[in-house]
């Protein structure tokens, strides 16, 4: 009998498919390979939600919705940035409607899309900026984050990111909307629940330990001897291996590919040592398992790229993630079908009366 659902059929999908024995992610058809550095934010809202309402989310409807969190939360940004950002985030999503509207839909991936910027200035002490309702999704975040018109490098940067992330097969908070989906709760408490989901480790919190080992390596020539001693030691390298994708993960190559277009810094030349190190290492200690760079190496130092804070990097995996989270969570309740998995007992039985 499969632990944790391990090969389960649980869903039905148009959405998306992942691959792990060929390294290869289909999202509506089309591979990663072919929407990363091509598609923007707007263009997957439009892939991902087809169907999912009446009419297809525009790119102008999601830059009102921008403004609109703006507006509901600026006077409440200073009780939300004294919670650690992702749990601001969190908080403020709570207030927004839990129906299944369209307007409701876009509120949902708006809301991190304006708090992670606004709750990491506030914790800075630095002016808020506004969002601009007519900018493209993307380059709105950054102007946001960074307060000034941000390059277009940059931009392509967050947008083949928010891409790469926005949907990944029946991931545990992806799953987690569609059982809260299932029983005809609204959105919002579907993405309330991947929220839940995505907080733990195991799911949505190793990106930022990927530069914690980066920083102790320090230098390229200590890479190999650093990585050696923290396999020694039974640990695991950060930004290695992955649960399904049994060679490269393609969401990596995708990142790495949009790392490369920014300017080109110490610490990324130092990331790659650290990449050449770790993967000739994993080879030669752990010959038998099949251990790649996956999505959170060149997530770590993208986002750090972009100037989001690795605390923040959990947060801004939701931002991607939230259309995903929405397409299967209307994908799971237009099907009307209840998901209720059985359990195997595996506890004392009552003794039976003499």
């Amino acid at each position: 009998m499969p632990i944790g659902l391990d090969d389960v059929v649980a869903a039905e999908t148009a959405l998306s498919d992942v691959d792990g024995l060929a390294g290869r992610l289909i999202i509506r058809g089309r591979s990663l390979d072919d929407l990363a550095g091509r598609e923007t934010a707007e263009s997957m809202l439009g892939l991902l939600l087809a169907g999912a309402f009446d009419a297809v989310p525009t790119a102008a409807e999601l830059g009102d919705a921008r403004a609109e969190i703006f507006s509901r939360f600026k006077a409440k940004l200073g009780d939300l940035g004294t919670l650690p950002v992702y749990d601001g985030v969190r908080a403020a999503i709570a207030q927004l409607p839990d129906d299944d509207s369209t307007h409701t839909a876009l509120l949902l991936i708006a809301a991190p899309a304006v708090l992670v910027p606004a709750l990491l200035r506030t914790q800075r002490g630095k002016a808020v900026v506004e969002p601009d309702a007519g900018a493209a999704h993307s380059a709105d975040i950054l102007h946001m984050l960074l307060g000034r018109v941000p390059a277009v490098p940059e931009v392509n940067g967050l947008d083949t990111y928010l891409v790469t992330v926005a949907d990944h097969g029946l991931n545990a908070s992806t799953f987690a909307a569609r059982v809260v989906a299932s029983t005809q709760a609204g959105l919002n408490s579907a993405v309330l629940a991947a929220y839940g989901a995505l907080k733990g480790p195991l799911h949505g919190g190793a990106p930022g330990p990927v530069l914690d080992m980066i920083d102790q390596v320090g230098t390229p020539e200590r890479a190999e001897p650093v990585l050696r001693s923290i396999l020694d030691r039974g640990e695991r390298l950060m930004g290695f291996g992955h649960r399904i994708y049994r060679v490269r993960d393609p969401r990596a190559d995708a990142l790495k590919a949009a790392l490369s277009r920014l300017q080109r810094t110490e610490r990324l030349n130092l990331a790659l040592a650290v990449e050449t190190a770790a993967l000739k290492l994993l080879r030669t200690k752990k010959p038998d398992r099949p251990l790649e760079t996956n999505v959170e190496f060149f997530t770590a130092l993208l986002l750090d790229a972009l100037g989001f804070p690795r605390d923040a990097f959990t947060a801004v995996f939701a931002m991607g993630r939230t259309t995903g989270w929405i397409a299967h969570a209307r994908e799971q309740a237009l099907s009307g079908r209840l998901i209720r998995p059985k359990s195997h007992y595996i506890g004392p039985m009552p003794r039976e009366a003499a």
